[in-house]
């Protein structure tokens, strides 16, 4: 059962203390420093969170402290200064206009109470984790009105505890039961797991980055270790900070709720493979590109173009010229254009769906080599051919069918060292979280390709050499990195 403390002003305006609950004044917690367990939580219900006020104060502490609380003070500061409304109204508006598609009742205004993501209503509930999601506050009141553009949100604002009506502090109860809930009982004779590792999948992916076998052992792995392994789907957001840490085995983007649920566990003091800030570094290709640029890495003549720049490429690059979508992944996005006018016509759709598209030289090879890395040291090493008759390593058909090359696993001792030092080196400013780095070996030399963040890890490819060892250091990563948090 986590552990959470409760700071206020004034311990009298929570009576709701207990098994699992402990209550401290503001002026206790900042002055005397508690020693606070690495594994508890802290809610900060101060009056209100103004800038350098006590509700400021206690959040600011917490983090220099390392001790994880909610709200940060970056959502106080957010909320305050409106800032991250640019960032988060968009998706709220639009489950506001489907809500009242569904809901012909809603009328023109709404004023909502949110509770630890819990709504009054059971409609709004969707809405009501979105929303807490966005800004991470206990309490959270929002305003918003049916315009001629859809619903908008007007406001959106905390509430002290102090002043909620009695129906509201029914509603805050009842949501405080759910976000401190205990733990399911284990069986009489059964033996705690020490740690709970989440792992993020989706049933229904058709190219996911792990298949179901390799969840199997890497469950198998972790319990002598004191790990469980639970499987989760995106249904299960709510339920992420009953978790140690996370690991995300779906392909990843920045406008996916795969995103958002490393930004909630890195909120929760979680660790994440892969963190949000690798994920952002690394599904998009553009950004990428400049990086590997920085790192002066050799790599394919590159240019990022628009649509003032495109007919140019093909004098930068050469011909034929590879296209690639910023976010794309498992070769899709990526197009050959073997003359100007297939340039043309394949650049200017994709220019359709993004502003900036990548242009890289074209460099044909048997097979890409595919260099795991974990926490700075390599994991392991795969040579991926290409698909039979085709020029990358999946070939999807236009039926949403694909077809696979093969592949060869490698010991870390048997693969090249050049490749492995440029795999180390590319994978360095990224982060040190779990990538694969894609290298071809050219006649000039091996040349980067891109970094993936969520590499493929599937039971009997990747693991074909380490076996049970692969999944055994993962788990063990994980478990020094919730050891050292």
């Amino acid at each position: 059962m986590t552990l959470h403390y409760f700071v206020l002003e004034d311990p009298k305006d929570f009576p709701w203390g207990g098994l699992g609950r402990r209550i401290l004044s503001a002026k206790e917690y900042l002055q005397t420093a508690p020693r606070i367990p690495k594994r508890a939580r802290i809610v900060n219900l101060c009056r209100d969170y103004q800038y350098l006020g006590l509700g400021y104060y206690v959040s600011l502490l917490a983090e220099a402290r390392q001790d994880r609380i909610i709200p940060a003070v970056e959502s106080m500061l957010d909320i305050g200064w409106k800032r991250i409304y640019a960032r988060a109204l968009p998706e709220l508006n639009a489950e506001l206009d489907r809500l009242s598609k569904k809901h012909k009742d809603m009328g023109d205004t709404l004023d909502l109470l949110v509770c630890f993501g819990l709504a009054e209503e059971a409609r709004f509930q969707d809405f009501a984790e979105h929303l807490f999601d966005a800004f991470r506050c206990p309490i959270l009141k929002v305003h918003a009105a049916r315009t001629k553009d859809g619903w908008q949100i007007e406001d959106v604002d905390v509430k002290a505890l102090k002043r909620l009506s009695e129906p509201q502090r029914e509603l805050f109860v009842r949501a405080l039961d759910r976000y401190t809930k205990r733990a399911p009982r284990l069986h009489k004779n059964a033996r705690p797991p020490k740690y709970t590792l989440a792992v993020l999948h989706d049933p229904k992916e058709a190219l996911p980055p792990s298949n179901r076998k390799a969840f199997d052992k890497l469950e198998k792995v972790a319990a002598p270790l004191g790990m469980k392994v639970e499987l989760i789907t995106r249904k299960d957001f709510r339920r992420l900070s009953e978790f140690d840490a996370l690991f995300i085995r779906e392909t990843t983007a920045l406008d996916h709720y795969t995103y958002r649920f490393a930004r909630r566990a890195e909120a929760e003091g979680m660790p994440v493979l892969d963190d949000p800030t690798s994920i952002l570094r690394c599904t998009n290709k553009v950004y990428l590109a400049e990086l590997m640029a920085a790192a002066n890495l050799p790599r394919p003549k590159t240019a990022i173009v628009d649509a003032k720049t495109l007919m140019g490429a093909g004098e930068k690059v050469g011909y034929p010229v590879v296209l690639k979508i910023p976010d794309g992944s498992f070769s899709r996005g990526v197009k050959k254009a073997a003359n100007p006018e297939e340039l043309k016509a394949v650049g200017e759709a994709m220019l359709k769906e993004s502003d900036l598209i990548l242009a890289q030289e074209y460099l044909p090879t048997e097979f890409d080599w595919r260099v795991g890395i974990l926490n700075g040291m390599p994991l392991f090493v795969c040579r991926y051919f290409m698909a039979h008759g085709h020029w990358q390593i999946v070939k999807h058909e236009t039926d949403g069918r694909y077809d696979e090359g093969l592949f060869e696993t490698l010991s870390v001792a048997d693969a090249p060292g050049e490749v492995l030092d440029m795999a180390l080196a590319a994978a360095r400013p990224i982060g040190n979280g779990l990538y694969g780095v894609d290298i071809k070996e050219t006649p000039m030399g091996p040349r980067v390709i891109e970094v993936n963040d969520n590499p493929n890890l599937d039971a009997g490819v990747e693991d074909k050499v380490l076996k049970d060892d692969l999944w055994r250091i993962i788990a063990m990563d994980f478990i020094r990195r919730i050891e050292a948090r």
